[in-house]
């Protein structure tokens, strides 16, 4: 007896197309894209159309150089270093603890509610990239002279207010970023070569 072959129903895909929607938008919603964070800086306002370029002097003691060539490599001022050392340097530099002549100069300057203090101010850390520097050393670079000034701003807290920068009031905050001034500059990259 010949077998009578039988008809598979069809599916309804109608559908499919609504629930494949519906779930694109699910998992829109509900993912989480990773932004790029940049770096907390401030750019100088631009010149007025009269102004004319004025050439700010600076004291070489109030200087802080630091460099990366295309390899990575950090030279501080004139000395080559590893990235672990930057922080240390740059506490010390900021510092000035003992009032060095080769460090940034100190002086008096009356700071709400911390009276009369001796600071350096004036100091400057300029930091210069090779055009091949790679990104990650620039940003270790830059995270461990953030990490300097965060350190020296908790500890002055600590001693002055009892509790760290974070936790300071408002004017609290303002007085220790007055003793503090986060002072980075950036020049612009040149070529130094590989080594």
């Amino acid at each position: 007896m010949a077998r009578k072959k039988k008809k598979v129903p069809g599916l309804n895909s109608s559908s499919t197309a609504d629930i494949s929607f519906i779930l694109l938008i699910f998992f829109l919603v509900t993912t989480s894209m990773d932004t790029d964070m940049g770096l907390a800086r401030r750019l100088p306002q631009p010149p007025e159309k009269d102004q004319e370029d004025a050439q700010i002097d600076v004291k070489e003691r109030n200087v802080l150089n630091v460099r990366m060539n295309a390899a990575g490599n950090l030279m501080v001022n004139h000395d080559f270093i590893d990235i672990r050392e930057l922080r240390a340097r740059a506490k010390e530099f900021i510092e000035n603890r003992a009032n060095a002549s080769n460090l940034p100069e100190k002086h008096a300057k009356v700071i709400d509610l911390l009276g009369t203090c001796y600071v350096t101010d004036k100091h400057v850390i300029s930091v210069q990239t090779d055009r091949g520097t790679p990104y990650n050393i620039y940003f270790q670079v830059q995270n461990e002279l953030v990490a300097a000034y965060n350190e020296l701003r908790d500890d002055l807290a600590i001693a002055k207010f009892g509790h760290p920068y974070a936790r300071c009031s408002e004017d609290q905050q303002v007085a220790v970023r007055t003793y503090y001034p986060q002072k980075i500059s950036e020049a612009e990259p040149k070529n130094y070569g590989g080594n």
